[in-house]
């Protein structure tokens, strides 16, 4: 998939580099084109090099042979998202002006057409800014509200850009969600669990969470109401999902019962904590020698969702280091899942922690499907697949 990235020259132009690294990660190629004033905030060697594509920068820097092939580029192009888009860009979008490369762009696009507005608070309120706005939302152009919030005037109020990641979000969610999942609604558990030592001390897991994010935000993508039932991680809430924060086994098991009632599927990919160990009331003082931990067996959320489950699709994970299919297959059976998502944990560069992931989509029927090395984003999209059949609509 292929998005166009405009950047109007506003101070926020500095973030777009990390639109293009998370549109990047999610498996999205962005073509950058550049207003001649976006160009004093941020070098177009910064975005080259991070969109691997030659970036654009005014209406005849194009060669001789490319001339048409702007053109082309709308053709080729999910969608054109602008951020920062100004009030200068807002105002020659609305009425229809075309001098420099990226308003010409902007009037010959059929794909979704998105702007990041980033301005003062008193030009964000201007009455010709908000006419333009509506004028464009008329045309179904979608606008990526901005935060309140410090500006770069030293003042506080509305004009600040969205957050990169929520504007990453909003692109996906506009290129890629069906309509399949909606009106349905769908549980995700993701990251660790933490279980206490002592009042400072806790024993848990290296999952970092990535990947039942990115089964979250796939499901929201196409249509479903997804609760998402969150271990502590350092990872920001995907789009158009609900999350229930909590800290132990126990906390994502009660959760976990609430939030499945009436789902159609459920995704139990956080890392639970096997064992649990007894909490010591006090902070356990150093005295010298080994420390000995007595640990009981924690919550089989998914066993337990397995003995009890109804209509909903229930979809465990298996992660292993050895002998992946074998123990997967045996998890399937004991724990009355549908379906099972083996990964090997053994390997860095995939599973926990890792961007990447590469996966087994075992069945209850039998059937057995690889998935190959390839961006979490791109792995949930596979599973979801996989469960629900491809998506249609995108």
């Amino acid at each position: 998939m292929l998005v166009a990235l405009g950047i109007g020259g506003g101070i926020a132009a500095y973030k777009a580099p990390e639109i293009v690294r998370g549109l990047d990660k999610a498996g999205v190629e962005v073509q950058v084109l550049m207003t001649g004033s976006a160009a004093q905030f941020v070098t177009p060697l910064t975005l080259q090099t991070l969109s691997r594509r030659k970036v654009v920068l005014e209406q005849f820097d194009l060669e001789q042979d490319e001339t048409i092939r702007h053109i082309e580029l709308t053709r080729a192009i999910s969608a054109f998202v602008v951020a920062p888009a100004t009030a200068n860009l807002l105002a020659k979008f609305a009425q229809g002006v075309a001098d420099d490369f990226v308003s010409t762009f902007y009037t010959a696009v059929t794909t979704p057409v998105l702007v990041a507005p980033a301005m003062n608070t008193r030009m964000w309120l201007h009455p010709a800014t908000q006419e333009n706005l509506a004028r464009l939302r008329g045309r179904g152009v979608q606008v990526v509200e901005p935060d309140s919030g410090w500006l770069a005037e030293g003042e506080v109020g509305p004009g600040r850009m969205a957050e990169p990641e929520r504007i990453v979000e909003t692109v996906l969610v506009a290129t890629r969600r069906s309509r399949q999942l909606a009106g349905r609604s769908v549980v995700v558990t993701a990251g660790p669990t933490r279980e206490a030592v002592d009042p400072v001390r806790f024993v848990s897991n290296r999952s970092s969470g990535k990947m039942g994010y990115a089964l979250a935000a796939a499901a929201a993508r196409r249509g479903a109401s997804v609760t998402l039932v969150s271990g502590p991680v350092d990872l920001p809430l995907p789009y158009g999902v609900e999350r229930i924060d909590v800290e132990t086994s126990e906390q994502m098991r009660e959760a976990t019962l609430r939030a499945r009632r009436g789902a159609a599927a459920v995704f139990m990919a956080a890392a639970v904590s096997d064992y649990v160990p007894q909490t010591a009331s006090s902070k356990i003082k150093k005295q010298g020698g080994a420390l000995t931990l007595t640990l009981d067996e924690g919550p089989d959320i998914l066993a337990e969702l397995g003995r009890e489950r109804g209509e909903e699709i229930l979809v465990g994970f298996a992660a292993e280091t050895d002998d992946l299919i074998e123990n997967a297959r045996a998890k399937l059976e004991k724990k009355n899942v549908e379906y099972i998502v083996a990964n090997d944990v053994s390997r860095s560069d995939i599973g926990l922690d890792a961007d990447d992931n590469q996966v087994t989509i075992l069945s209850r029927s039998g059937d057995l499907h690889e998935v190959p090395k390839a961006s979490k984003a791109e792995v949930a999209d596979a599973i979801l697949d996989r469960v629900f059949g491809p998506a249609s609509g995108a």
